[in-house]
């Protein structure tokens, strides 16, 4: 009998979820992506890695036995050793399947050739910030809001943020990662690009690179928020300059940081506050909407407000 399965005598199957990054070359992305297929799927593990010539970023879920090994594997690969994994409670079946891909991009903003890796990570990009240096900043300097000149700039799509943000952030108008270009060109934001700018995403890594481009457009001081709204929020819990639910992409979708926090989003159907997203009835639709449990179960409001709207005008 091996130590493995001497080790999972009476163990209770706890399903968890790791996310984690590393910005570092790779002159062999399709042998990493290899490697990390046969492991990850050797160990029953869901999600999604992306390997490219800039590094790893990698989403997955499972039992937490076979993610510890799958950890420690990652690890062992010394360009790898130092990545920062952030764990969370799963559901069992996160993740419909495991998908393993090289891309050109490890965050697809569309401009590969702008970001630029050496085996300390992204070259040229924001300072990282700790969570509680995020707060001296803050509490030094103030919020532009309050006549400050630190600001917040959310590097996820717009629907992401209306969960859950940090205090009087700047949300862009993006559906996808690939408007940010567009939105950072357009000059709506050219009034930030004196004051101290930070930017902040789900685990850290659209960031590495939202810091790139925006300081390659002008914007002179540029923040990241270190390992994203997750370490800010198991830092500061609801306590600190987050406020609302954060949006995940696995089968819980949202999660909190303290048992007290209240999403920022509304029912479409009733108006009172809900995380919850769920898909338009209509399958023509790929549109998701905010819908608490209560309206659902009612059955109010079964399309999104466009379909709603289209199908009065029929």
């Amino acid at each position: 009998m091996t130590t493995a399965l001497l080790d999972r005598i009476g163990y209770m199957a706890v399903p968890k979820i790791v996310l984690f990054y590393v910005f570092t070359p790779l002159p062999d992305p399709e042998a990493v992506r290899l490697w990390q297929h046969s492991l990850a799927s050797s160990l029953n593990l869901t999600g999604r890695v992306i390997v490219s010539e800039h590094g790893i970023n990698a989403t997955l879920g499972g039992d937490i036995f076979d993610l510890k090994q799958y950890c420690k594997a990652t690890r062992g690969y010394a360009p790898f050793r130092g990545a920062d994994i952030k764990w969370s409670d799963g559901l069992g079946d996160d993740f419909p399947r495991l998908s393993v891909k090289v891309r050109p991009e490890l965050v697809t903003f569309g401009h590969p050739d702008e970001v630029m890796v050496d085996e300390s990570g992204v070259v040229g990009g924001g300072e990282h910030l700790k969570p509680a240096a995020v707060d001296q900043l803050v509490a030094g300097r103030g919020l532009a809001s309050d006549g400050g000149d630190v600001v917040f700039f959310d590097g996820r799509n717009a629907m992401e943020a209306e969960i859950g943000r940090f205090k009087d952030a700047v949300v862009p108008s993006t559906d996808t990662t690939r408007d940010f270009i567009e939105e950072l060109e357009s000059g709506k934001y050219d009034d930030l690009k004196d004051k101290a700018v930070v930017t902040y995403c789900t685990g850290g890594v659209r960031c590495e690179v939202l810091s790139v481009l925006m300081k390659n457009r002008g914007f002179n001081e540029v923040y990241q928020i270190d390992g994203g709204i997750v370490r800010y929020g198991e830092a500061r819990g609801n306590d600190g300059l987050w406020d609302g639910s954060l949006y995940v992409f696995d089968k819980r979708m949202h999660q909190e940081f303290s048992p007290n926090a209240v999403s920022l989003g509304n029912c479409v159907g009733c108006g009172r506050p809900t995380p919850i997203y769920v898909n338009c009835d209509n399958l023509s639709c790929r549109h998701m909407y905010l819908r608490c449990e209560d309206c659902t179960a009612a059955g109010i409001q079964p399309s999104c407000g466009d379909c709603a709207t289209a199908d009065a005008l029929m």
